[in-house]
């Protein structure tokens, strides 16, 4: 029952047990997705820059089509201060890219559906943009929580509402990339199993799993977009305090 279980995808297996002072640190088959993840990123990049054509080649032109998205968006949303943090958001968005298009292999561990890594990687970059706003702008970082102009009777509202939203800033970044994906997933693997059970009248429906794949690539690439610009606009605002 375990297979026809549209959730039982997204179950992590400890591959290798491993127990230190009574924590679990157990090498799984997320911990082995996201290896290879990197891994082939690595091999993708180094290999496709490796013989730096003048006229470049598919994989060549990808990975400095990539480079020049991102860098368009890191100039787009910070402006030219954020292009010394340009090789963390690159990793973030080609990460989280490469994670997102290896969940759409069939029998393959979608880390980012999961909220614990989502919410590790959001915590990661508020944490960064928080620290980077506090050594920047020290005591005055704290002038963000009260927007300028605003009457001093509203201002320990205000205060609380700003407090309130900009700590709630991991938790939708994570939740809206987990969500989606889990999401898209759980979908194609209920229609696929309604394909199973129609026999030898499952063809009919296949046009539309098509259609349903290809609008969950579509969305694979849209949140790693969506999580990059989201990091690139608390990254501006931690630089300019706006």
């Amino acid at each position: 029952m375990a297979e026809h279980n549209p959730l039982s995808q997204f179950e992590i297996t400890p591959w290798v047990p491993l127990h230190i002072g009574g924590i679990d640190i157990s090498f799984t088959n997320s911990a082995c997705t996201m290896i290879v993840c990197v891994v082939l990123i690595c091999l993708w990049l180094i290999g496709s820059m490796r013989s730096r054509a003048l006229v470049p080649g598919r994989a060549q032109g990808a990975a400095e089509l990539s480079y020049q998205f991102v860098a368009g968006m890191v100039k787009d949303a910070v402006g030219s201060e954020g292009r010394r943090y340009f090789p963390f958001i690159f990793s973030v968005f080609i990460f989280i890219l490469f994670s997102n298009m290896m969940g759409m292999v069939p029998y393959v561990f979608t880390t980012t559906s999961h909220i614990v890594v989502t919410f590790a990687m959001a915590t990661l970059i508020f944490l960064g943009v928080t620290v980077i706003a506090l050594i920047r702008h020290k005591h005055a970082f704290f002038s963000f929580f009260l927007p300028h102009g605003t009457p001093w009777w509203l201002a320990p509202l205000m205060i609380i509402i700003e407090l309130f939203a900009y700590l709630a800033r991991p938790v939708s970044l994570s939740i809206r990339l987990a969500a989606n994906m889990t999401a898209g997933h759980v979908l194609l693997k209920v229609i696929a199993a309604f394909v199973v059970a129609m026999g030898v009248w499952g063809f009919i429906p296949i046009p539309f799993i098509v259609v349903l794949t290809a609008f969950e690539i579509f969305i694979a690439i849209l949140q790693a977009y969506i999580f990059t610009i989201l990091t690139c606009v608390y990254l501006n605002d931690a630089i300019h305090l706006h």
